[in-house]
């Protein structure tokens, strides 16, 4: 059975408990009245009368409400049977909230973000605490008999537990790590000291949130982030190095995660900068393989096609010697033209017009590679009508102005 539908059934059967508590009251305060009104006969081994055993004088009684004494009694019989179904159901809640975290952190890794707890696991404690308040009171106010109080007394017990397992343990862990996920992607769009600083915040809770491919793949973009703001060669290197490392560890951890494999196959092309030849080709194949996966699990990211299209333009520029090498190494060379990277380019502006001016650059580059020169320079124009707000930005508009020449413009 599913979670939900157990939550479900569980409320039903409290739901129903305390209706039929609340039956059974009125009937032990209406016994109680008939007896006032129809008092029994109290005879010892004297035949006198005093205290001992009462026999009700039941055929005193009106057939009608004889019959509704009869339905009451069989009532209890049901409910005395329904507080051990009950207690069975009690027994088997831990394991219950147990599989909800599990489906809780399921949720959080497939998304690449935090999911928080559904409006049916929130409020049903307090549903069921509110119902069976009302209950008690009601049997509370009728005196109620020792049953009905300890049946009463069971439910408080378990909605309390209930109430401080489902706070602690599942609502809690996923709205902290939501609110984390929240700012990270904040400081992600923020200057440079905020990349540093997110992913500082990321290193703290790693021992904490490591298992989630959500975080995991957060703390591949920070390293990513630092290391295009880092001045040094070597606290690059060390941040591409570090960053590639989470990023196998976020591909393994959950394969289905598109941003996973996207900031992976990034800090692959990153680490290009600082590995041997070998190395750079075996990072060249790898890049590629987890980009074409990435845009297989999320077809409309642009970053993703603009990240393809560098690729494709990157090979298509390599010299005859650097292919033989490739070919020496891995058996086959990689293969790509310009127009490959000119589809990919354009897929980007499908998807966002206006995405970027790097892109609008690249486009002109392979426009003016396959000899269209009037819209290779309209690209030159609609890169150069974008403002440069950021550091890729200002690297953009020094490709700019190397194109000048070329263009004739």
């Amino acid at each position: 059975m599913a979670q939900a539908d157990s939550k479900v059934l569980v409320l039903g059967a409290l739901a129903g408990v305390a209706g039929i508590s609340l039956a059974v009251v009125c009937y032990q305060s209406l016994r109680s009245r008939r007896r006032g009104s129809w008092p029994g006969l109290y005879l010892n081994s004297t035949n006198e009368h005093a205290a001992g055993v009462m026999v009700t004088a039941g055929s005193s009684l009106p057939h009608g409400q004889t019959e509704v004494l009869e339905r009451l009694e069989a009532l209890i019989q049901c409910v005395s049977e329904l507080k051990d179904e009950m207690k069975a159901l009690k027994n088997a809640l831990p394991t219950l909230q147990d599989q909800v975290r599990e489906e809780f952190v399921g949720r959080s890794t497939a998304e690449g973000g935090a999911h928080r707890a559904s409006p049916l696991l929130r409020t049903t404690p307090m549903r069921r605490k509110r119902a069976m308040s009302a209950a008690i009171g009601a049997r509370a106010a009728a005196q109620s008999s020792e049953e009905a109080e300890s049946e009463g007394g069971y439910m408080t017990a378990l909605t309390d537990s209930e109430d401080e397992e489902l706070s602690d343990a599942d609502e809690q862990p996923v709205d902290k790590l939501s609110a984390l996920i929240e700012k990270i992607d904040r400081l992600h769009q923020g200057t440079e000291s905020d990349k540093r600083e997110s992913l500082a915040i990321l290193l703290e809770q790693k021992e904490e949130f490591g298992e989630n491919s959500a975080f995991l793949w957060r703390l591949v973009r920070a390293y990513s982030d630092v290391h295009d703001v880092s001045f040094t060669m070597e606290e690059k290197k060390t941040h591409a190095e570090a960053g590639k490392k989470v990023g196998e560890e976020a591909v393994s951890l959950n394969p289905t995660c598109a941003e996973s494999h996207k900031w992976y196959a990034i800090m692959c092309g990153i680490m290009a900068d600082y590995d041997t030849i070998q190395n750079k080709i075996k990072n060249g194949y790898i890049f590629k393989d987890h980009l074409d996966k990435a845009i297989e699990l999320k077809p409309q990211d642009p970053l993703s096609y603009y990240l393809l299209g560098r690729w494709c333009y990157a090979v298509a520029q390599l010299s005859w010697i650097e292919r033989k090498v490739a070919a020496t190494l891995f058996g086959e060379p990689p293969s790509s033209t310009v127009e490959d990277a000119l589809q990919n380019f354009l897929k980007v502006e499908e998807i966002h017009p206006r995405y970027s001016k790097v892109n609008y650059v690249f486009l002109a580059k392979c426009y003016r590679d396959l000899g269209q020169m009037d819209k290779a320079r309209k690209m030159y124009e609609a890169a150069c009508s974008m403002n440069s707000v950021s550091k890729e930005d200002e690297d953009a508009q020094k490709e700019l102005d190397s194109l000048c020449p070329s263009l004739g413009v």
